[in-house]
């Protein structure tokens, strides 16, 4: 059943997608192949692949042996990645707001939003700045530098959003004593505050890790993207 918060998040997400592509199309590029609708399509499909990367358990990874066992990988920003060198920035950022308003409807919020809220700003962030670098050149070491910049500013971002967002937050709903038990509830770390200990001990390498593996993955999406497009010119021609 979803909760009253859960709807009042829906709407408003929806309002702001909404505001996002009307913004969008006022200035839409006259001189492009790319449709209205089409691309209004295509980015609701990344979207929700993204929602089902990012909701359904079967594709989050928890690695409890070395980490608390609430930090789960999750690989939803690889589509989202793909949409934006499609599409744009915008459009990335764009899936990211389609992920976080299914992952309310289905999920609802534990953390008044704020934990929803600093999710959707380092992956924007993450995503956002990459593909605006490519967009200036669009070659593959804009792709690869864009994604190392963003990652290494996305990762010094969660752990001043964790520290003094998410942790505070989290601190004032359950307690910092049970949110203390909880850090220390499976990894390999013991953690002794829930503030920098935390932060430079699980955050850090957590996040590191998991850009990583996004980063690899992408780079290989991208170059198997490119390499099937040109195939595909050849074809035609």
């Amino acid at each position: 059943m979803i909760s009253l918060r859960g709807v009042v998040a829906i709407i408003l997400f929806a309002i702001l997608i909404t505001i996002c592509f009307l913004t969008y199309f006022a200035n839409f590029p006259k001189k492009t192949n790319v449709h209205p609708v089409r691309f209004m399509a295509s980015v609701a499909v990344f979207g929700a692949i993204s929602a089902i990367l990012y909701t359904v358990p079967i594709f989050r990874i928890n690695i409890g042996l070395i980490f608390p066992s609430f930090l789960e990988f999750h690989f939803d920003e690889i589509p989202a990645f793909i949409c934006g060198f499609a599409y744009g920035p915008f459009s990335g950022i764009c899936c990211i707001l389609i992920k976080t308003a299914v992952k309310l409807l289905l999920n609802g919020t534990h953390t008044f939003f704020i934990g929803e809220l600093c999710d959707f700003v380092l992956s924007g962030l993450f995503i956002g700045l990459t593909c605006l670098i490519y967009k200036k050149t669009k070659s593959k070491k804009d792709v690869a530098l864009g994604l190392v910049i963003s990652s290494l500013v996305q990762t010094v971002a969660a752990v001043i959003l964790n520290i003094y967002v998410l942790i505070p937050a989290y601190a004032k709903i359950i307690g910092s004593d049970a949110l203390l038990a909880m850090m220390n509830m499976g990894g390999i770390f013991h953690i002794e505050n829930v503030g920098w200990s935390y932060g430079l001990i699980c955050v850090l390498p957590f996040n590191v890790i998991k850009d990583l593996i996004v980063v690899v993955a992408v780079l290989l999406i991208h170059a198997s993207l490119g390499i099937y497009l040109k195939s595909k010119k050849k074809t035609a021609n």
